[in-house]
């Protein structure tokens, strides 16, 4: 069927519409409605998305916060040498890691970032490492905060991140560190937004699902059924699970909310143990999968045949959304992280 077809989520896109910096004020982002029901497109900005939700809806946010987690240095050979932390979950004290570098990985290889040295204990399948570091799990992350760059994508201005990206490729509720990717809907909700939205009568609430590498990973298969989603951690505590739990109308903001809430959906209802801590999810939603946890949408416009693209298609359907995004790119909308988003109003079930 087309809807398993990669090259069905193909698209064009100019490549002046892809984002490299974002608006100087977030909720300033445009904002493309679409209400299902009515089949209707409406264009206005963030800061009217109240207009367009129904009173008292519950709006869920992920409050995971993006690490510096890319590390550039050198070999112990004087080579040059970039190791990217993929997380920061150390049960034992080591971390899985890419290694960008000349010449061949082995075991006991390692790679000096100023104080900070980190040393190859495991070769992964799929081009991944574990590595050790000679600070102390408590400190790394602190140690990050000077040594490390924040990783924006490379199709932002070649992955190269400033101090700028620092503050604008967080949102502004991040608590929880842990994420290597922004989840990159909730950057357009400035402080002034989200007050506005409790003023209007509606309930704010956050769950915890930490950003792996694997969210952007390119899909290598042609039939989108043999896919194999990365895994990711989450969580939700006991008085944000409660809000979910007895809204009127639930709203996610962010694929990565949605994975969350979905993961956690069973017998018509999201359930979790707030005491249970992180547990993983592997959900990969695509045409053919019914989305169930949530009311509402809101998500940035993705890259092509990516993941995040077939999970959006899962709500309305692939074709609905490639209108869209034609109508998109027909109306200059500006296009992933830090471009402008979409609200997605799904049709009563």
């Amino acid at each position: 069927m087309t809807d398993f077809e990669l090259n069905s989520y193909d698209f064009n896109l100019p490549p002046e519409l892809i984002a490299e910096r974002p608006v100087a004020d977030r909720h300033s982002s445009r904002l493309l409605v679409y209400d299902e029901a009515r089949d209707q497109v409406t264009h206005s900005t963030f800061a009217q998305i109240n207009d367009f939700l129904p009173p008292e809806a519950t709006i869920v946010f992920n409050r995971s916060k993006v690490f510096p987690c890319r590390l550039l240095g050198k070999k112990s050979t004087g080579g040059e040498a970039e190791v990217f932390i993929l997380s920061l979950n150390s049960p034992d004290h080591t971390y899985p890691v890419l290694i960008r570098t000349s010449g061949k990985k082995k075991l006991g290889d390692e790679f000096i970032f100023g104080d900070l040295k980190a040393r190859i204990v495991k070769i992964e399948e799929e081009g991944t490492f574990c590595v050790t570091f000679n600070v102390s799990q408590k400190d790394l992350p602190l140690i990050l905060e000077t040594l490390g760059k924040i990783p924006i994508p490379p199709y932002i201005r070649g992955g190269e991140s400033d101090d700028l990206d620092k503050i604008s490729y967080q949102t502004v509720y991040a608590q929880e560190v842990g994420s290597v990717a922004a989840p990159t809907a909730g950057l357009h909700f400035s402080n002034e937004l989200l007050e506005n939205l409790k003023k209007a009568g509606h309930d704010l609430a956050t769950v915890t699902l930490h950003v792996g590498m694997g969210t952007f990973a390119k899909i290598k298969v042609d039939n989108i059924l043999e896919h194999k989603m990365h895994e990711e951690l989450y969580t939700i505590d006991a008085e944000n699970l409660k809000k979910i739990q007895v809204a009127k109308y639930r709203v996610a903001v962010g694929t990565t909310t949605l994975r969350t809430l979905e993961s956690a959906y069973q017998n018509g209802q999201v359930h979790f143990e707030p005491d249970s801590g992180f547990q993983s999810t592997s959900i990969f939603l695509h045409p053919g999968t019914t989305v169930q946890s949530i009311d509402a949408l809101v998500t940035n416009f993705h890259l092509p045949k990516s993941s995040l693209l077939m999970l959006v298609s899962s709500l309305i359907g692939r074709q609905k959304v490639l209108d869209l995004y034609a109508e998109a790119v027909k109306e200059r909308y500006r296009f992933f992280s830090y471009g402008d988003g979409m609200l997605l109003l799904r049709k009563p079930r």
